[in-house]
């Protein structure tokens, strides 16, 4: 199983960014696949979730209203539309799977991507 995470950069306070995570390996309809996040000495945190088979999505409460999950099948590849950022978005984003329903625990997701750096300047 591979996740591939990709479309971190440097953006203005304010600005959007779209993250994209390409899964292979296996069959992911099952699967629920989460983007999270890790800032410079902070623990890794939950930033959404989507259930591959139905689409529901999860979010954490800091970025309701801002970021946006969705997948397309066709492509087996989850995306995290990010807009009106803020520095405190600034963090290293990973993209992660895990079967069945979604979870806010990072210890719960067997399968993870490399990373990619969002950095949001003021």
């Amino acid at each position: 199983v591979q996740l591939q995470a990709s479309g971190g950069g440097l953006v203005q306070a304010g600005g959007s960014l779209r993250l994209s995570c390409a899964a292979s390996g296996r069959t992911f309809s099952s699967y629920a696949m989460g983007w999270f996040r890790q800032a410079p000495g902070k623990e890794r945190e939950f930033v959404a979730a989507i259930r591959w088979n139905t689409g529901r999505v999860y979010y954490a409460d800091s970025v309701k209203g801002r970021f946006t999950i969705s997948r397309d099948n066709a492509k087996n590849t989850v995306y995290l539309q990010m807009i009106s950022l803020k520095p405190e978005d600034t963090a290293v984003y990973y993209c992660a799977a895990k079967e069945d329903t979604y979870s806010a625990y990072a210890w719960e997701y067997d399968y993870w991507g490399q990373g990619t750096l969002v950095t949001v300047s003021s």
